[in-house]
């Protein structure tokens, strides 16, 4: 795959050596992502905060508010932090959230209002099932103190897109409020509040827009921000201060991840030049194709059938063959320069790749031709999986 005129850098190898890294972020960057982290910036100079308001307004873009009615807050720290600030700004302390969960996104979640002192119910469907939309109005109408809905967008323990939209229309017609964990998906899909109606929103800089590690961002309608006035349990994940604080002086409360916000901003330029949501959202598709399609023919089995792959991680079985190690699998790949992810499913072994970082389709297939080498090398002539493994699949057609 090519990019298209004015979009990213070609996808050249890492430089000095550096592995792909196949995961769900941190991920691979361009080099001019990379290169934009080589000045210092003064984290109250007048050039910073006009770098940070260009942040806010180009995310707004993408998230589509074309009414206004949302804001966007950028938080230090990583994804969990910013959904932890979501959940303790948004959810009021006598509040009541139904956490739908098919993962450890969502089980972290429920954790994490554990700690927050909130009541939940949870909707838990196992590792992989998604949540529907029936049993999410079942769910609201037996219990009327719900109020907030709790929804890992994609969740990539498994790699399953979850329906989204099927929930969103549930949870508005029946009045709730609903929360959104698109950690792994916001800037890959689409994600419109005039579509997709959500108080909130979260999301991460080393994620789909392709930026480092170092923030995430909050997108959220400006009459929640300020309603959650003195409602957080925390000082620094406090969303409606730090909103105030950048609305008065268009600064971060506290020391900014200053290098991390220059080279989001490349990222930023890089995903509008490469035809934004949608132009990410292709080549991220086209990467997952390829992996499944050179994987398959290989013996792999993916996890989920096709309904429910999404273009960001893909999971697959471990094959069932005596010789087949994980580890030696792992290091194997990582000396012939891709990194991938173990898996995190309960029931069978597993491990993900991801489709999303600075790559296009001729590197997957790459990958891919790697995977063939390293069987041999092992000895594996079957990728086949365990028969438990296909049980559990089939679970998602029963």
């Amino acid at each position: 795959m090519t990019p298209a005129s004015g979009a990213n850098a070609p996808f050249d190898p890492p430089a000095q050596g550096e592995p792909y890294l196949l995961t769900p972020g941190p991920l691979t960057t361009s080099a001019e992502v990379k290169t934009a982290m080589l000045k210092d910036w003064g984290s109250w100079d007048g050039d910073f905060r006009a770098m940070t308001a260009e942040l806010r307004r180009h995310l707004l873009a993408i998230a589509g508010d074309s009414e206004g009615y949302y804001d966007c807050v950028p938080l230090q720290g990583s994804g969990t932090f910013a959904v932890e600030a979501m959940l303790g700004s948004f959810l009021p302390r006598d509040g009541k959230a139904l956490v739908l969960v098919n993962g450890a996104y969502g089980q972290r979640i429920v954790q994490t209002l554990g700690y927050l002192g909130r009541a939940c119910w949870m909707i838990d469907k196992g590792d992989y099932l998604p949540p529907r939309g029936a049993e999410v109005a079942a769910a609201l109408d037996a219990d009327p103190a719900i109020s907030h809905v709790v929804l890992v967008h994609c969740e990539t323990s498994s790699g399953i897109l979850n329906p989204l939209q099927e929930i969103a229309e549930v949870v508005a017609a029946k009045g709730r409020k609903l929360l959104i964990d698109s950690m792994s998906a916001f800037g890959a899909l689409d994600l419109n509040p005039e579509e997709v109606p959500y108080t909130a929103m979260v999301s991460s800089a080393n994620k789909c827009i392709e930026g480092v590690p170092g923030f995430g961002f909050v997108i959220a309608r400006k009459t929640e921000i300020e309603a959650a006035k003195g409602r957080s349990h925390s000082l620094s994940l406090d969303i409606h201060d730090q909103w105030a604080v950048m609305e008065k002086t268009g600064q971060w409360r506290y020391t900014p991840p200053t290098h991390a916000v220059a080279a989001f901003l490349q990222a930023l330029k890089q995903h509008e030049a490469e035809g934004g949501v949608a132009g990410r959202s292709a080549r991220y598709a086209a990467n997952r194709d390829t992996l499944v399609a050179g994987m398959r023919a290989l013996g792999f089995e993916t996890l989920l059938q096709d309904d429910w792959l999404s273009p960001i991680i893909v999971t697959f079985f471990n094959p069932a063959h005596p010789k087949f190690d994980f580890k030696r699998f792992y290091d194997l790949l990582k000396a012939r320069g891709f990194i991938i992810y173990p898996g995190k499913l309960t029931v069978v072994d597993s491990f993900r790749i991801g489709c999303i970082g600075h790559l296009d389709s001729a590197i997957m297939q790459q990958l891919v031709d790697a995977v063939s080498e390293v069987l041999k090398e092992m000895g594996v002539d079957d990728a086949a999986p365990p028969s438990a493994a296909m049980n559990e699949r089939a679970k998602l057609v029963a």
